[in-house]
């Protein structure tokens, strides 16, 4: 029996894994894949607050994941297939055995939506990106291409303004799906372009993205946007929304659209239970929020512990 159960290995779960291992919890983190999340994937970090220069995603979860386990909590590798309550006890469901526990905490994550062409994947974090906080600042002075026509598309869109000589973006349809509040402010906004009818059908280059072909949705007709001159790369940030990784929780806890709802406090529709980080219903998903939340959720659980048992 684990005083706390943490799904997830990402910034959130390790997090709460160091609150509640220092808490004297017994403290089990599962992760299906690798500990980290989304940040292992990312070359910079330079808006957690107190990152030294030059830190790395996976240098920065390294520290955490060696902290969290110089305090106590265990990690295991193993994907989660479900979650129960009985008598009391949270079960947690994994592939290779179930495991019992007084809390658990989902910090499951969420995966930004692809656009699944060539090239994708390889260009991550050398040209193509999903998150304009994160990344925007390392386009200073450089062209940046947007790709969606949603709230969010448009939002970042204006944001990235900040740092760019140029924002385009491309838009699947001959029209905007955003408020027509924040419409109003693309049109309005002169260093800002669009694409219509259009979507990114490859990504090139060497080493950095030097390349995309944009594909008329209308006609099929290829077009090949490459950097001005004496430009090395440009942007292009991808906000075609995000999954939420709670397949597996459907039926256990309360969702809206695949993210969990919780009160400030963490706490999900089911005693015990905690959500923290990106599958939250959330507003900002940055690391800094998720460590807010993972930090919330143990002390929560330890509270609901000496509560009620």
């Amino acid at each position: 029996m684990y005083d706390v159960i943490i799904i997830g290995a990402g910034p959130a779960g390790l997090t709460a894994g160091l609150y509640a291992a220092r808490a004297n919890m017994k403290t089990l983190i599962l992760e299906k894949e690798g500990v980290g999340g989304l940040i292992s994937q990312t070359a910079d970090v330079a808006n957690m607050p107190g990152s030294i220069p030059d830190a790395t995603g996976p240098a920065l979860v390294a520290r955490m994941e060696e902290q969290a386990k110089s305090f106590g909590a265990e990690i295991q590798i193993e994907a989660v297939k479900g979650l129960r309550v009985e008598d009391g006890v949270r079960i947690v469901e994994g592939e290779k055995q179930t495991y019992r526990a007084k809390t658990v905490i989902l910090a499951v994550g969420a995966q930004p939506r692809k656009l699944n062409v060539p090239g994708e994947a390889e260009f991550t974090g050398k040209g193509v990106g999903y998150c304009a906080t994160c990344d925007g600042p390392f386009f200073s002075g450089l062209d940046i291409y947007t790709v969606g026509g949603g709230d969010t598309a448009c939002e970042e869109s204006i944001f990235l303004t900040k740092f760019a000589k140029k924002v385009t973006m491309i838009v699947r349809r001959g029209e905007l799906r955003a408020a027509k509040s924040i419409q109003e402010k693309v049109f309005a906004n002169k260093k800002i372009e669009i694409m219509w009818n259009s979507t990114i059908s490859k990504f090139e280059g060497q080493g950095l993205l030097s390349a995309i072909e944009v594909t008329d949705t209308q006609n099929g007709q290829v077009t090949r946007v490459t950097p001005d001159e004496g430009d090395m790369t440009f942007g292009v940030f991808i906000f075609a929304g995000y999954i939420p990784d709670t397949k597996s929780f459907e039926g256990a806890v309360e969702m809206e659209r695949g993210y969990i709802p919780t009160d400030v406090l963490m706490k999900t529709n089911v005693p015990g239970v905690y959500a923290a980080g990106d599958c939250r219903v959330k507003t900002l998903r940055q690391v800094v929020t998720a460590t807010n939340d993972g930090a919330i959720a143990a002390v929560e659980a330890e509270k609901f512990i000496e509560e009620n048992y």
